[in-house]
């Protein structure tokens, strides 16, 4: 029975998970500048809950992006610290995967396009297939406006890239189902991993690398007003 760390400081609330056998549970914080200081607290609080050590876990699986650029750095630093002091294999999990997982959860769906608001009006998004017990990449993650977004099919549609972008989505996704409240949480990273960990799909803590799709992470003042002007 594997037991598996899980941690996710991609998006506006931070999460982790312990997953003991089939059993996960997690706890969960909100807002940006908090995740460095309530990750770790809240992750040794459930392993001093199931008399645990970070040493006596199997791996540690983490939401390797895309997302907010510090929350990233702060999910790989934590990992990679973890990593380095017990040896123990990683697993970096796609957020927006993440995503999918959580949207097959709670409804079912096989065929899922998850969306992540970017900011700087635009999305991180990618859709994914449930085939065989396993997600099928159909569209690699990728960063654009959300009118540019093109779903293959008749997707399910899942993530705050719905609600922030709303208007601009409406013909994109028609009369597919919407699931805004979804969001990636450490409890499906926790399930992803002990997929992959069974599949002997880990890296070492030398090789924990962040997803990042974009490189500016801020708009200039000439690009917000140009953006302002194009949507008003």
């Amino acid at each position: 029975m594997s037991t598996i760390i899980a941690i996710d400081t991609s998006s506006d609330i931070a999460s982790v998970a312990l997953m003991c056998g089939e059993t996960v549970q997690s706890a969960s914080s909100e807002g940006f500048s908090n995740h460095s200081l309530t990750a770790l607290p809240m992750l040794q609080k459930l392993l001093e809950k199931n008399s645990l050590t970070v040493a006596g876990c199997d791996a540690i699986a983490f939401g390797c992006g895309p997302g907010s650029f510090t929350g990233l750095r702060t999910a790989c630093g934590i990992a990679q610290g973890l990593s380095f002091a017990t040896s123990l294999p990683v697993i970096p999990v796609v957020t927006l995967e993440a995503m999918a997982q959580t949207c097959h959860e709670k409804t079912g769906a096989t065929d899922v396009l998850s969306l992540l608001d970017a900011r700087m009006h635009e999305v991180y998004w990618a859709q994914y297939r449930y085939e065989n017990g396993r997600w099928k990449t159909v569209t690699e993650p990728s960063l654009g406006s959300a009118s540019g977004v093109t779903p293959e099919g008749k997707p399910v549609f899942c993530g705050n890239g719905l609600s922030a972008y709303a208007g601009e989505l409406a013909p994109v996704a028609g009369e597919s189902l919407r699931y805004p409240d979804i969001y990636p949480h450490a409890e499906a990273i926790a399930r992803l991993g002990k997929i992959r960990l069974e599949r002997g799909e880990t890296v070492t803590a030398k090789e924990i690398q962040p997803l990042y799709l974009r490189n500016k992470v801020a708009l200039k003042t000439a690009e917000r007003l140009a953006i302002k002007e194009k949507t008003a």
